[in-house]
């Protein structure tokens, strides 16, 4: 039977050892534990997430207002289960298998409907493939900081995804150097941010370039650098299968595929 609690040490003391047994699969879950660990619900928007762990491996990690983050090993029985346990979820997001597995059962008890949402690829860096874009890469400081707030609020509505408080989000990256830009002829066009590493993993995003400074190869030159910056960490990011002409820019500099993931809303 599935574990619930809102004590996140509770959570990484019972679930940890399973999550790094597979810290690529299971950076969001190590990522979002570990900030709140480390700052409280203040660290993901204010509200206090729920946290839960099943004898099988798998996990969740839910931050309202966002979906269900199930993982672990995400097995369907257990995505089944949890959906009997829960109230007020507003979606879900896992494997193809376990999210399936949860929104078949959550519609039985409901009666509600889903819908599909974001369908992500989870990716790895093999052998960083650095291109040959005009400019260089700095890592911001406090002079950036309104630019970058714009730019991540320009960022979440482009993904039609809430990032809460935008500028809470570029302070907090700015306090560990977490964000990069990429700059020509001392005008910064494009950024990259990683996040801190969690079970030895550091996940590089939000990457963003605005919409004037686009086809020119910086957000790939951006996210080569941070790629760089970030060894000998494991690095990875996501995308937006949507979305093939990021795929493809991720790939050509020498990432490779994990895993996909569904998101589902009801």
């Amino acid at each position: 039977m599935w574990s619930i609690t809102s004590d996140v040490d509770k959570f990484r003391a019972a679930a940890g050892p399973g999550l790094l047994a597979r810290p690529v699969a299971n950076t969001l879950l190590l990522t979002i534990s570990g900030k709140v660990a480390a700052g409280g619900a203040a660290a993901v928007g204010g509200v206090s997430p729920v946290f839960g762990w099943h004898p099988d491996g798998s996990a969740f990690v839910w931050t309202p207002p966002r979906p269900l983050l199930l993982g672990g090993t995400a097995a369907p029985a257990a995505a089944t289960q949890l959906a009997a346990l829960l109230d007020g979820v507003p979606g879900v997001n896992s494997t193809d298998e376990a999210a399936r597995a949860f929104v078949d059962a959550w519609c039985r008890r409901t009666g509600t409907t889903a819908r599909p949402g974001v369908r992500s690829r989870l990716y790895r860096l093999g052998e960083l493939v650095t291109p040959a874009v005009p400019g260089r890469a700095r890592v911001a400081g406090a002079a950036d900081r309104d630019l970058l707030i714009g730019w991540l609020t320009a960022f979440s509505v482009e993904i039609d995804e809430p990032v809460g408080s935008p500028a809470d989000s570029v302070d907090a990256s700015l306090a560990y150097g977490g964000l990069t830009v990429w700059e020509v002829d001392g005008a910064p066009v494009a950024t990259a941010g990683v996040r801190q590493p969690a079970g030895g993993v550091v996940r590089v995003g939000p990457v963003y370039t605005p919409p004037e400074h686009r086809g020119h190869g910086y957000g790939a030159a951006v996210t080569a650098a941070v790629s760089a910056a970030a060894r000998p960490h494991e690095v990875v990011l996501f995308t937006d299968l949507d979305n093939p002409i990021s795929n493809s820019i991720y790939q050509k500099i020498g990432y490779q595929s994990v895993e996909d993931r569904q998101v589902y809303l009801f």
